[in-house]
C-alpha cells in the first residue's frame, strides 16, 4: 500500500492518508480489509521517509505490517514495496495487490471478487477494480477566456481505474524497472503492464470505493462507512494469518 504522499490538494495540513475518519486515520480503514483477509500473507506499507504518524498507527494494527520507504513518485514507492516483499521471500509467482492509501472504503466483497475473476483466467496478466463511466463526457475549451464545451466524447468502452490491482510479483516489478529505464511513470500499475504489450482484465468495483481527494470526499467516505455500521474501534484481531 504506498501511503507516501502528502495530500497536498486536499490542505488539511497533514497527509490525507491520516486525516480521521470517524476518529480512525484513513490509512487505517484502507488497511482493515487487507488485515482481516485470510488468504493475504502479509501487507507492506510505503510511508514516507521521516514519516512521524505511522508509528502511531502501527501500533493500533491488529496483526504485524511490513515497511517500506516510498519515493518521488507512485511507481518509485510501490517498486519500493515490491522490493520489501522480494526481501520477505516473495517469488515471482506471488500475487500482489496494490491498493490506494485513499480509498478507505474498499470492501472484503471486491477484494475477494477481484481475486477470484484474475484467478479463473490463466490468460490474464493480472487485473485492477473499475466503474465503467456512466456520465456523458465532454471535451472542455478555455480558448476564449472561458471553459465551454467543445465537444461530446463517446463513454463506449471507458472505465474508471480503481484499486487494489492485482499482478504476479516479477511481472509488475519487471513492468515498473521497464517504465523508470524509459523515463516513463505510469499513473497507476496497469498502465506499466499496459506498456508492455499486456492487456489487464478489468473487474467491477463498486461505486463507493472512492478516492479521497477533496474535503466533500471526506465527507462522503465518512457518510459510506458509517452506513455499512463501522464505528470508530481497533480492526478485531486475526488468528492463524502468517504475517
Amino acid at each position: 500500500m504506498p501511503a507516501a504522499g502528502r495530500g497536498e490538494r486536499l490542505g488539511a495540513g497533514i497527509p490525507k492518508q491520516y486525516l480521521p475518519l470517524l476518529g480512525r486515520p484513513m490509512l487505517e480503514w484502507s488497511l482493515a480489509p487487507f488485515l482481516a483477509d485470510a488468504a493475504c500473507r502479509g501487507v507492506v506499507v510505503v510511508a514516507a521517509a521521516g514519516d512521524i504518524h505511522w508509528s502511531a498507527l502501527r501500533a493500533r494494527l491488529s496483526r504485524p505490517v511490513r515497511e517500506a520507504v516510498g519515493g518521488a513518485t507512485r511507481a518509485d514507492s510501490v517498486a519500493s514495496g515490491l522490493a520489501a516483499l522480494r526481501a520477505a521471500r516473495a517469488g515471482d509467482d506471488d500475487w500482489v495487490l496494490v491498493h490506494d492509501a485513499a480509498r478507505p472504503c474498499v470492501t472484503a466483497a471486491e477484494i475477494d471478487a477481484l481475486r477470484a475473476a484474475v484467478g479463473a483466467d490463466p490468460q490474464a496478466a493480472g487485473g485492477l477494480l473499475a466503474l465503467p463511466l456512466a456520465d456523458t463526457l465532454k471535451r472542455g475549451d478555455a480558448a476564449h477566456g472561458a471553459l465551454r464545451s467543445a465537444g461530446t466524447l463517446s463513454r463506449e468502452s471507458l472505465w474508471r481505474a480503481l484499486t487494489p490491482q492485482m499482478f504476479r510479483l516479477g511481472a509488475l516489478q519487471r513492468a515498473l524497472e521497464a517504465a523508470a529505464r524509459d523515463g516513463r511513470s505510469p499513473t497507476d500499475e496497469a498502465q506499466a503492464l499496459e506498456w508492455q504489450g499486456l492487456a489487464p482484465r478489468l473487474v467491477a468495483g463498486e461505486a463507493t470505493n472512492l478516492k479521497v481527494t477533496t474535503q466533500a470526499d471526506v465527507t462522503l467516505a465518512e457518510a459510506i462507512l458509517a452506513a455499512r455500521g463501522a464505528v470508530a474501534a481497533r480492526p478485531a484481531a486475526v488468528s492463524g494469518v502468517r504475517p
